[in-house]
């Protein structure tokens, strides 16, 4: 069914990009945390920190003459240290750190390793880097550490390229999204059966494969523009040894891309079900479930696992599945078998081996064809959800709890690496265009057109249509 934004029903990793960092055991001793920076915190041959002080992991993410920290530490420490100190106040206690470390250290080797560090935070979360504040302190940091060096230049060049990448993308999803909200409020409310739609599905695309290649690049879409971040502050809390206000409490918590894909997702599942609805004819309507059934195959074999499962859930719809006349002339054990795939049962096992078996090809692919896997985003934000409830983000001796957020880390890091996929399949604008513009039926608009096309058939149905009519 489609989804809603609300955390509790919204929301696994190949080699590349994501963190691997060991957690303990169940029913191992916790290791001592490490109440300093160096090489103990998060390096291959040493121990894994499971637990620390904010201020012991700050220190950790600062480079020395002889210490750079792991790229899985630093990915899974700027992802979750959101949740602690805003980012703004995070690189001014780092500003600060390098300052000092400069002074003990030899510039000619420890300015190359802060140039890291900042690349590493520019390219996995330019959103941070909106705020002034922290565009000030790393132009801060230039003047103090390396004024003159050309490559500090070129690393706010491609910031400022990346920023400006992010609000051309923003604005188009908010003119698609104003387009189909006006053109769908429309047919909003009926008291005969809905008007007919122009053009249909079949109309423009009558090809299951093609669609699907669409459908994947709408998806691939809507994965590119959504930042890591996006997933910690969708749940963000108050910290409970912060006596003045959460980290986000100043501004409008950052899912507004997490967001605009949970409602494509719910777009797809009624223009599935319009798109069977509204043919006046039973024949027709057969075969329009017959061709979304072959484009959920397609999309399964693509491994676009959630337009595979916002057309199954489209199809599901009570306004569909009671049109028992038009199912019958349907031929459907494809459908039953994609729906198998995608059975709840067993928290999703059937979906997770093919998931596991997708992302295997993607890390041995030798082409992008062969490396799109885009998982089911409500099930994926749903798992985040429950490790975030299932968690404290502090022990109660006050320190960060390190070992979940590895594990978010490890989430995070599978989904970044799917995202950066490129579509390998040519564009088809009007069908795109239809995608994003068509008009969709409510819920009312859904069971009105089903009633007109087969009519209610006991006295719940009878009642419902009385009162829609």
């Amino acid at each position: 069914m489609p989804q809603t934004v609300c955390s509790g029903t919204m929301f696994t990793t190949p080699s590349g990009f994501s963190p691997h960092l060991a957690c303990a055991e169940p029913g191992e001793e916790e290791e001592a945390p490490q109440e300093g920076p160096g090489p103990g915190a998060c390096l291959a041959d040493g121990p894994p920190i499971t637990s620390a002080s904010l201020d012991t992991l700050i220190q950790n993410l600062v480079p020395t003459t002889d210490y750079y920290p792991e790229k899985a530490y630093v990915f899974t420490f700027l992802l979750s240290a959101r949740l602690f100190i805003p980012p703004p106040d995070l690189l001014a206690r780092v500003c600060e750190l390098c300052i000092k470390q400069q002074q003990l250290d030899q510039m000619r080797k420890f300015g190359p390793k802060i140039l890291q560090l900042l690349t590493e935070w520019t390219e996995t979360f330019p959103s941070d880097f909106r705020d002034e504040k922290m565009v000030g302190h790393i132009k801060d940091i230039i003047h103090r550490i390396a004024p003159c060096d050309e490559r500090w230049r070129r690393v706010l060049q491609k910031l400022n390229q990346r920023l400006a990448l992010m609000s051309q993308g923003e604005e188009s999803i908010i003119k698609v999204s104003l387009n189909a909200s006006s053109i769908s409020d429309k047919l909003v409310a009926f008291k005969t059966k809905p008007p007919p739609i122009q053009k249909d599905m079949l109309s423009i695309c009558n090809d299951p494969y093609t669609l699907a290649q669409q459908l994947t690049h709408v998806e691939l879409e809507h994965l590119s523009r959504i930042g890591p971040e996006e997933f910690v502050q969708a749940f963000v809390q108050k910290d409970p040894l912060d006596g003045t206000q959460p980290c986000f409490s100043e501004q409008k918590k950052k899912t507004s891309n997490l967001e605009a894909y949970v409602r494509w997702f719910n777009r797809l599942c009624y223009l599935v079900a319009t798109e069977i609805c509204m043919p006046a004819k039973k024949k027709q309507r057969a075969q329009v479930i017959e061709f979304f059934i072959d484009v959920a195959r397609e999309c399964f074999n693509i491994g676009n696992f959630n337009s595979l499962m916002a057309i199954i859930s489209g199809m599901n719809m009570s306004p569909v599945s009671r049109l028992k006349k038009t199912w019958s002339k349907a031929k459907t054990a494809k459908f039953f078998i994609l729906e198998h795939q995608m059975d709840p049962t067993g928290n999703f096992y059937n979906y997770r081996t093919a998931l596991r078996g997708a992302a295997h090809r993607s890390q041995t692919a030798n082409s992008n064809r062969e490396r799109i896997v885009i998982p089911f985003f409500s099930l994926l934000i749903k798992d985040i959800y429950f490790l975030n409830e299932g968690c404290a983000n502090r022990l109660p001796t006050g320190h960060v709890n390190f070992e979940k957020f590895v594990e978010l880390a490890r989430q995070v890091g599978e989904f970044m690496t799917w995202k950066q996929v490129e579509c390998p399949f040519e564009e088809d604008r009007a069908i795109l265009h239809y995608l994003h513009t068509a008009p969709i039926f409510s819920e009312d608009g859904l069971y009105l057109a089903s009633y007109e096309s087969e009519s209610p058939e006991n006295q719940v149905e009878k009642d419902r249509w009385k009162a829609l009519r």
